[in-house]
């Protein structure tokens, strides 16, 4: 009698990375059992006949009930606000979540796991695109979801060191592109200036690649990453201006041509904040988006290239799915 093939656990599938990864691994013919919360959108995983289990990843013993008969392990599950009433809720949350995970993860035996960590946990580079070499503290770090990132990754590591945890760390840096159900906040971004609603911009930049192609390198990391090592997945770097650019052009409106300094910006971000506490939705503009956007968030996706075969198309393909995906779904007329 044959063995019967191992088992992929893949957490927050229901979101716009772990679907990603979920559906990459299922056209691999890939034995998988997907971890999703109750109040998760399921549109993402509607298509995919595979095993589903809900659970809340701060929930130890959920979590460990759930691991049973695991062999691998993808966790790309995390809490990702930029905003939220209480801040320290986002760092508490991924703190635990990953926590619960990697444990559960050591008590069943867990063969290989790939981690999703985030760039955020990388200091931007002044001098140029940053890499894996530049690993921030938690003080470095502007806002709570990049301090949580922070936290977490940090976490990993000890046990990589202290456990022997049999983690690959990705980093992927602003994936966009289709099935982004949330969305994003680089998602509302491209919503937005699609819509023709962001006539202006800061000076600011980010790198920008296609959601499915930072699965396909999650699966390469589990394939073919070192232990203990980290890998940004990334794409092209581009400004604000220039993504906001090519946004007009696919869509045929005007390209945005007014700077905005930010100062101004700052007291208009404070009373989003105020407005979001009293109404319980997420605000576009932040005090934290505006700190993080003085920086040009550009990455070198250069080890994964050489140690992993990691590709990555041009962004502007990934914005023609994105834009076509949000106009089916009704959320740019």
């Amino acid at each position: 009698m044959s063995a019967r093939p191992d088992l992929v656990l893949v957490t927050g599938a229901a979101g716009f990375v772990g679907a990603a990864v979920a559906r990459a691994l299922a056209a691999e013919g890939r034995r998988l059992r997907l971890l999703v919360r109750a109040t998760s959108d399921p549109r993402n995983l509607a298509d995919l006949p595979v095993e589903r289990v809900e659970a809340d990843l701060r929930d130890a013993g959920a979590v460990g009930r759930a691991m049973a008969g695991v062999t691998h392990l993808f966790h790309v599950a995390a809490d990702y606000r930029l905003w939220a009433p209480d801040p320290e809720e986002i760092i508490r949350n991924n703190r635990a979540m990953t926590a619960n995970v990697m444990r559960a993860a050591l008590d069943v035996g867990v063969k290989r796991i790939v981690y999703t960590s985030s760039v955020a946990t990388l200091l931007p580079d002044p001098a140029g695109p940053a890499d894996e070499t530049r690993a921030a503290t938690e003080g470095e770090v502007v806002g709570a979801y990049k301090r949580s990132k922070v936290v977490a990754e940090r976490l990993v590591e000890r046990m990589i060191a202290d456990d022997g945890l049999p983690a690959v760390i990705v980093n992927p840096s602003t994936p966009i592109g289709p099935r982004d159900v949330k969305p994003t906040p680089t998602g509302r971004i491209i919503v937005e200036a699609a819509g023709g609603r962001m006539p202006a911009f800061v000076d600011s930049g980010l790198n920008l690649v296609h959601v499915d192609d930072v699965a396909a390198g999650h699966l390469a990391a589990l394939q073919r990453g070192r232990i203990g090592e980290r890998y940004v997945l990334g794409g092209q770097d581009a400004s604000l201006k220039e993504m906001l650019g090519a946004i007009a052009a696919i869509t045929g409106r005007r390209t945005p041509k007014l700077a905005l300094p930010r100062a101004p910006l700052m007291p208009l971000a404070w009373l989003n904040e105020q407005r979001a506490r009293l109404t319980g939705s997420e605000p576009f503009l932040t005090l934290d988006g505006l700190r993080m956007s003085r920086h040009h968030m550009f990455y070198s996706s250069a080890k994964a290239i050489r140690e992993l075969g990691y590709r990555a198309r041009p962004y502007r393909e990934a914005l023609v799915e994105a834009i076509d995906w949000f106009r089916g779904a009704g959320m740019i007329r």
